[in-house]
C-alpha cells in the first residue's frame, strides 16, 4: 500500500520530496510528544534528562524540516513569515497583516488622523 494519495509515477520530484519532508515532520512532532510525555511521567532524574535530550533532538529535526518547507514551498514561507517570531496574540496576527496590506494597497500610511 502506497503512502501517496495519487500515483507516484504521476508526481514530479518536488512533490515527492515535499511529501517526504511532510511525513518526516509528522514523525518528528509525534516523537517530540512521546518523549515529552515519558520525561514528564518518570521520577528518575537520569531517565528524565535522557528523554528530554532525545525530545530536543527531535525538535531540531522538525525545525530542519520546517526550514526546508519554507525554502521550497512559497505558501510555507508566507505563513511562517507571518506567524513566527511575533509578539501579538496568535489569533490576531492575520487581522494585523491584512490591515497592513489594505493600508499599502490604498497608498495610505495608516498613521491615523493628524489633526
Amino acid at each position: 500500500m502506497s503512502e501517496y494519495h495519487e500515483l507516484e509515477e504521476k508526481m514530479n520530484e518536488k512533490t515527492l520530496n515535499t511529501a517526504r519532508i511532510l511525513n518526516s515532520l509528522k514523525e518528528e512532532v509525534e516523537a517530540v510528544n512521546w518523549y515529552n510525555q515519558r520525561a514528564s511521567a518518570t521520577s528518575d532524574p537520569e531517565v528524565k534528562a535522557i528523554l528530554e535530550h532525545n525530545r530536543d533532538e527531535e525538535v531540531e529535526h522538525a525545525a530542519m524540516a520546517l526550514e526546508w518547507l519554507r525554502r521550497n514551498v512559497p505558501a510555507w514561507e508566507e505563513e511562517l513569515g507571518t506567524y513566527l517570531f511575533t509578539e501579538a496574540p496568535i489569533t490576531e496576527i492575520e487581522e494585523e497583516v491584512e490591515g497592513e496590506e489594505e493600508a499599502e494597497d490604498s497608498g495610505g500610511l495608516d498613521i491615523g488622523n493628524m489633526k
